[in-house]
């Protein structure tokens, strides 16, 4: 049964997540309605430098993580003093790990682009969309940093103003520079790139404001983090990032297994994709408040405690996306007819939406375990499973199943929701172990 008090926290915790992550998603339909505009070879030209660009910065994704389960300890202890001492360290690690990257895609970004794409007027708009693009690597891992420190001292309202003023600014700037409005040169497609990456920015330096005016009291820039410090956050950041990395390439090679079954595959398997990212937005919300809570009690001492915060949040999580999994089973020609309009598309695509419909919510099992792992510092543990099931188990069995075999794509499919099974089965089991609760950060 579900705690009332306890339910009450998680969503206090869990909703400004959920609410700021809706509005990214809604930008990102803005976004490819401007760029859309102005063509094909635009949009294609954003997507493909969209994916590098998601590439590089999944180099920096894992400081969120990692400084939220630090703060969260420390808040736990009362160490008010030293709560954004973890920010201060992911700060500086994003610094370093910017820095290379930048020099990286400045020498090797046309390259590439190349390798991913042959058409030439692609080409052309996609290079300096990316260079655009990756001149924010810095200003995410900033804002992952700052967004896990408000995250872990429990004022996640924080995340949502300063997401929801950056999606202001990058759509009036975007808009600006893509059209030439405002006074503003006419960019094209460059210009949403430009204007994305100087939001960000804008974001960054919202938070600084913010966490100087707050946070000063509890450590934030009053002296460089120490080396204990520094190694907590990396032994919980590198792990997630290079998870982070190998699911956006596993999702790259799952689109070129999907492309040896055929174009309509392709184009049907984009639309369950595109569909499960967004309905497990709410799961990633729950998750993050899993990390905080758990690191906190983790912080007191109170190992029981941290134990129940995991499955109260999983038990929210799983009636919440099986709520919003039900149109799936009960209309599916409905849902897929916004997207596609072939009746013969709509049928490929049925009994597939019906499967992701189930295997929704054990996603979310996976993702509030997987953050609730997080939280107690478990990273390696969570990335060795995630990857062993995804490129050891499923894509090798994907391949086979689907071109090799002929299932076709509800073979594949079919097979997908048995990997989320065994991927939340193993994250519970790690959970149900409480080998975390020793982890000191």
């Amino acid at each position: 049964m579900l705690d009332r008090d306890r339910s009450r926290r998680i969503l206090a915790l869990a909703l400004p997540i959920m609410a700021a992550m809706a509005s990214q998603s809604l930008l990102n339909l803005v976004d490819a309605a401007m760029v859309g505009s102005l063509g094909d070879a635009a949009l294609a030209a954003v997507g493909i430098g969209g994916y590098a660009n998601f590439m590089a910065i999944s180099l920096v994704l894992g400081l969120g993580a990692g400084v939220q389960a630090v703060v969260a300890r420390r808040k736990g202890e009362d160490a008010s003093d030293v709560y954004a001492v973890p920010l201060n360290a992911g700060l500086l690690l994003g610094l370093g790990i910017s820095i290379p990257i930048l020099l990286f895609f400045l020498l090797f970004a046309g390259d590439l682009v190349n390798f991913l794409n042959t058409d030439q007027a692609v080409r052309e708009l996609a290079e300096p969309y990316l260079l655009a693009r990756i001149g924010g690597v810095f200003a995410v891992a900033m804002n992952f940093s700052y967004r896990g420190y408000w995250n872990g001292i429990n004022r996640s309202g924080v995340y949502l103003r300063t997401l929801v003023t950056v999606h202001v600014v990058n759509v009036i700037l975007s808009y600006g520079l893509i059209y030439g409005a405002f006074g503003l040169p006419e960019l094209g497609s460059t210009g949403a790139g430009i204007g994305t990456t100087v939001a960000l920015y804008a974001g960054s330096l919202l938070y600084l404001l913010q966490t100087w005016r707050e946070g000063r009291v509890h450590g934030f820039m009053r002296a460089l983090p120490t080396r204990a410090t520094l190694a907590s956050i990396l032994r919980i950041s590198a792990p997630n990032s290079l998870q982070q990395l190998l699911f956006s390439a596993g999702l790259t090679v799952l689109f070129w297994i999907i492309g040896r079954i055929g174009t309509a595959e392709v184009a049907v398997s984009h639309v369950l994709i595109t569909l499960v990212l967004f309905l497990i937005l709410p799961a990633i919300g729950l998750g993050l408040s899993a990390t905080s809570l758990v690191g906190q009690a983790l912080g007191r001492r109170d190992a029981e405690d941290a134990y129940r915060w995991g499955w109260d949040v999983t038990r929210i999580a799983t009636l919440l996306l099986g709520l919003m999994a039900m149109p799936m089973w009960l209309v599916p020609d409905l849902i897929l007819g916004v997207f596609l309009h072939d009746p013969a598309l709509i049928e490929l695509g049925r009994l597939p939406l019906m499967i992701t419909g189930v295997a929704i919510c054990l996603d979310g099992i996976a993702i509030v375990f997987t953050q609730a792992l997080l939280g107690a510092g478990a990273a390696r543990s969570v990335m060795l499973v995630t990857l062993c099931v995804q490129w050891f188990f499923f894509l090798p069995l994907a391949y086979i199943i689907g071109p090799v075999l002929g299932a076709g794509l509800l073979g594949v499919w079919i097979l997908q929701a048995g990997q989320r099974l065994l991927t939340s089965t193993l994250l519970g089991w790690l959970w149900v172990r409480r080998r975390w609760a020793s982890i000191e950060l």
